[in-house]
């Protein structure tokens, strides 16, 4: 399991080789990466995550320690970006390898369902005209409150 917050861009085929490393217990390997987007219909320019720096790994490492609880997963990686980010960025990284396809589909989408969430991460908006923080949106919310009904898988 490993957590990493940081400023610096992240090597998506290096998060794979780390997952990669569990073979031959591994069937599969799942991973999502999340790029930064134009919040202002095309004048966007930046995207600015604050974060409290413990507290934000605790709260990543947990979400892991809650999806292992649920599903056979024998590696998991989240690595999240903070600081000022250019749209197009990569913002997020999570992988998760597992015995099994479905189960590693998804405990990853479980962990960034619940990482959107519970993270202690805010996002702001940068501009040339305006700069705002971007709200928690209803659906992210949604999104985690669905997990709370379903079973992990028996494969």
């Amino acid at each position: 399991m490993s957590v990493c917050i940081q400023q610096e861009d992240f090597d998506q085929q290096q998060q794979y080789q780390q997952l990669c490393q569990d073979a031959p217990n591994i069937g599969a390997i799942v991973t999502f990466s999340g790029l930064v987007r134009d919040f202002d219909q095309g004048k966007g320019e930046y995207l600015f995550i604050e974060h409290f720096p413990t507290m934000a790994e605790t709260v990543l490492k947990g979400i892991i320690q809650q999806a292992q609880q649920h599903w056979p997963i024998i590696n998991a990686r989240i690595v999240h970006r903070v600081g000022r980010l250019a749209i197009g960025e990569q913002i997020v990284f999570v992988g998760v390898n597992s015995p099994h396809r479905r189960a590693a589909f998804q405990a990853c989408e479980y962990m960034i369902d619940h990482l959107k969430t519970e993270a202690p991460l805010w996002k702001k908006a940068l501009s040339k005209d305006k700069h705002y923080w971007i709200p928690a949106k209803e659906r992210d919310q949604q999104a985690k409150q669905s997990w709370h009904s379903l079973a992990p898988p028996n494969e």
